[in-house]
């Protein structure tokens, strides 16, 4: 009994954490895409989304890949070590996937504003 507890705890933890995690990136990530987007608020909002479906499918996965323990839960010490150790995984994955995110939506960033400068210099040129 004590087992099942556990996981539905773990499970309940990891996925709250998860969706948490991924509105904050997605809110405030917006405002990245929109600018590497050249103000293309349209194709920024579709590729946030996309990121975000993206995120919770490899994290879920992984919370619910990760939830088998070989050591047994036996009593609320055996569950505490399981869910500390299970949930500080999860968020060690979170920050990992969080510094990806970031990553990837800087490299938009920065193409979006090499195509702008690009335009720009062009523009300079033929006048």
């Amino acid at each position: 009994m004590i087992t099942s507890i556990t996981y539905i705890t773990y499970i309940s933890i990891s996925i709250c954490i998860t969706i948490f995690v991924s509105r904050t990136l997605s809110k405030n990530g917006q405002v990245y895409l929109n600018d590497g987007f050249n103000g293309d608020r349209e194709l920024a909002k579709s590729v946030n989304h996309m990121l975000v479906v993206g995120f919770y499918l490899l994290n879920i996965g992984f919370v619910l890949l990760r939830m088998q323990t070989n050591k047994p839960i036996i009593n609320i010490e055996s569950m505490i070590v399981y869910l500390s150790s299970s949930v500080g995984l999860v968020l060690l994955v979170l920050g990992a996937f969080h510094f990806l995110n970031m990553l990837v939506i800087h490299k938009f960033r920065e193409s979006g504003m090499k195509k702008v400068t690009q335009v720009n210099q062009a523009k300079t040129f033929i006048d």
